[in-house]
């Protein structure tokens, strides 16, 4: 199967971008495309200070355009997104295929000082449970980017049998070689394809916040298969399920776990 991840900057309102994209997609016969982190809405620094009647304008207009063009060039996206319900924002991750599209709230939360994603957002604090769907005989796992840290989250991949990984990302500062070992290791231990979209352009504040890109597709064997620099552009790789049996039948991971689950 083909799939895609297109780094970006904040879209401008048009759905002209987008379209251009998935038409690419549809003539290369992408079936799944990965969206960065923040392309559908204004990075989280500047909701801070927007209205919400303003974030839900914008996420309600990027909704239906995505309705729209999943339907025209059928293709599944997965797409960072606010969900806007009454006053409150919620982070979520939505999943537009031809005929529907689905929100699964993120449930781990940045909470540092410089950015309070926990304190903005209202997603619920509950037990974790990873979001899924089938298509054209593969598990797809959606793992927002700052969950990719947690232990918990690999148990959940481990466990539902997870094929590919999609994660979008908006990473900046000086983590550039920090993501790269940490999803290099994370496909490598769990025998899983992850693939990542991250944002690019830039933010200023009383210093400039750069989005690097650097998206890139992580093979089950820990290596970086394909990878992007840091302007707006996108990846098309393919996800070879053979290459997923070996990788499994190799190093036998999923084997000792369980025995002792079983035990």
């Amino acid at each position: 199967m083909k799939i895609a991840a297109l780094q970006l900057s904040t879209l401008p309102m048009s759905e002209a971008k987008l379209d251009y994209y998935f038409r690419i997609c549809k003539q290369k016969e992408v079936e799944v495309v990965l969206l960065s982190e923040y392309a559908l809405n204004s990075f989280f620094k500047e909701l801070e200070t927007m209205p919400v009647s303003m974030i839900k304008e914008q996420s309600n207009h990027k909704i239906e355009a995505l309705k729209k063009l999943c339907a025209e060039y059928n293709l599944h996206v997965i797409a960072p997104i606010v969900n806007v319900k009454g006053d409150f924002c919620y982070k979520s991750n939505a999943h537009f295929s031809p005929k529907s599209v689905h929100f699964f709230d993120q449930q781990f939360l940045i909470n540092y000082k410089h950015w309070n994603e926990e304190k903005f957002f209202a997603n619920a604090i509950a037990k974790y449970t990873l979001p899924l769907f089938l298509y054209g005989g593969l598990r797809f796992g959606i793992v927002s980017g700052y969950e990719l840290h947690f232990d918990l989250v690999w148990q959940e991949v481990m466990r539902k049998n997870v094929d590919v990984v999609l994660s979008a990302t908006s990473s900046t500062f000086d983590s550039a070689k920090r993501w790269e070992e940490l999803l290099k290791m994370r496909a490598m231990l769990n025998n899983v394809y992850i693939l990542r979209a991250n944002r690019v352009g830039s933010y200023k504040e009383d210093e400039t916040w750069q989005f690097y890109g650097q998206s890139a597709l992580i093979s089950p064997y820990g290596e970086v298969e394909v990878s992007l620099g840091d302007k707006e552009e996108m990846i098309v790789a393919t996800i070879d399920k053979d290459v997923l049996a070996e990788a499994r039948k190799l190093w036998g991971w999923k084997k000792h776990v369980s025995k002792r689950e079983n035990a």
